[in-house]
């Protein structure tokens, strides 16, 4: 039976607890797990049985997650781990090596800018920036050494929605995978795997879990890539000497790379998700469709109301008529445009500091996706490290503040921005 996306929300990858009856996936805190015998134990170590070995790798809470948010994204499995860059590092680590490079879009969140263009420098991996919007521009980027192709679904802070099916459509001629983070969309707005992403990753920490309570990241994989199509990706097609030669394609087919991110990504790199985040985050994805709703309902009225402010210059939310990528949200985001934007002042940078200092409602922090409505100025705060090229490329100007529409009433949010705007002059 095909069920809906609001039902799969509540009961993907969950039952009633087999030794209580619990209805609420349980809080599974432990760090180990008893083997029946020493042949179950060498059957999980040798990758022959399914089970749980370790909380470092598995975790029945984590379990249950995974499989939701794969269900929801439509994926064949997923991999949890401690935070969305976490998710950055653990998607590409199968697919990457010294010497070899990754081509990503420009229009990124500041710190995955930073994290892509000097963190990932130390293990010898190159990324090349391009407009995602370009495909003359990405397919140059791309030579035999390229294993990705990375960018955003709904671009934070700006909210540009990418042309994902074109994208993919250059990744497939290419032979290599197409990344996509869909943070700011969440599945429940837009589904990359149906416009032929490979892989897709989620800050869980954001829209997800969707209370500020938790950091986590995940990622998801589409099952349908053919990793033995070239000698690309040999962590996936060739023997691993950890597992005494096992291929992780030819023994595990759409599930190669959820099983390598677990059984090398996770033993190796301990980007471990703890189980009390995991239940948070499930918690919190009960209500993501009604949430994502009434976002999308807050920001497309505040963005209309600002749009007509006379201190404001422009406002870059996707689903106004007047953004040039309008109609994309028909295509790859058809229940909306997110909560996210950006509102460029007429008074500059000066007064988008005083109009986050002025600000009530607004919670000025660090983060997206919360109930609560937050706001932040990108070019000193999370896209501060970036040159003036940098900010200006990923939509982050000095006269530019973000807006994370919550889901408080919007009377109440169009009054306190209207206050704050008076006060930044």
């Amino acid at each position: 039976m095909t069920y809906g996306f609001d039902t799969l929300q509540i009961h993907a990858g969950a039952r009633p607890d087999p030794a209580t009856g619990a209805r609420q996936t349980p809080i599974y805190q432990t760090t180990a797990y008893v083997f029946r015998d020493a042949d179950h134990a060498a059957a999980l170590f040798n990758l022959q049985e399914v089970g749980y070995i370790y909380s470092r790798l598995t975790n029945p809470t984590v379990a249950v997650l995974q499989e939701r948010v794969a269900t929801l994204e439509g994926g064949a499995g997923a991999v949890c781990c401690s935070s969305g860059h976490a998710a950055q590092i653990m998607a590409l680590f199968p697919l990457m090596a010294p010497g070899l490079n990754v081509v990503v879009s420009t229009r990124l969140y500041g710190g995955s800018i930073t994290q892509f263009s000097q963190t990932m420098q130390r293990f010898g991996w190159e990324a090349r920036f391009v407009d995602i919007d370009d495909m003359d521009a990405i397919e140059a980027a791309i030579d035999d050494k390229t294993r990705a192709v990375f960018c955003e679904s709904i671009a934070n802070p700006g909210g540009h929605i990418a042309d994902l099916r074109a994208v993919a459509d250059v990744t497939d001629k290419a032979g290599i995978p197409l990344i996509v983070d869909n943070t700011t969309a969440s599945p429940y707005l837009c589904r990359p795997i149906e416009h032929g992403a490979t892989l897709v990753v989620h800050s869980m920490t954001k829209y997800l879990t969707g209370n500020g309570t938790v950091t986590g990241g995940v990622v998801v994989d589409s099952g349908t890539f053919d990793w033995s199509a070239s000698d690309k990706f040999p962590s996936l097609s060739q023997p691993e000497t950890a597992y005494h030669g096992l291929k992780f394609h030819e023994t595990f087919g759409p599930l190669a790379f959820t099983f390598h991110g677990i059984a090398i990504g996770l033993r190796d790199l301990g980007m471990t998700l703890n189980p009390q985040a995991a239940h948070y985050t499930l918690m919190g994805i009960e209500t993501l469709s009604l949430r994502m709703e009434r976002h999308v309902q807050n920001a497309s009225r505040i963005a209309e109301w600002l749009e007509k402010h006379d201190r404001v210059a422009s406002v870059t939310y996707a689903g106004l008529k007047s953004s040039p990528y309008f109609d994309r949200v028909a295509k790859y985001c058809p229940r909306g445009a997110s909560g996210l934007f950006t509102v460029q002042l007429k008074s500059g940078y000066d007064g988008c500091v005083r109009m986050v200092d002025s600000l009530e409602l607004f919670s000025h922090v660090a983060n997206l996706g919360d109930t609560r409505s937050l706001v932040i100025h990108p070019a000193s705060t999370t896209h501060r490290q970036l040159s003036d090229e940098q900010l200006k490329a990923a939509g982050a100007g000095p006269d530019m503040v973000r807006i994370s529409i919550g889901t408080e009433d919007a009377d109440d949010l169009i009054a306190d921005l209207d206050q704050a705007l008076i006060k930044a002059g």
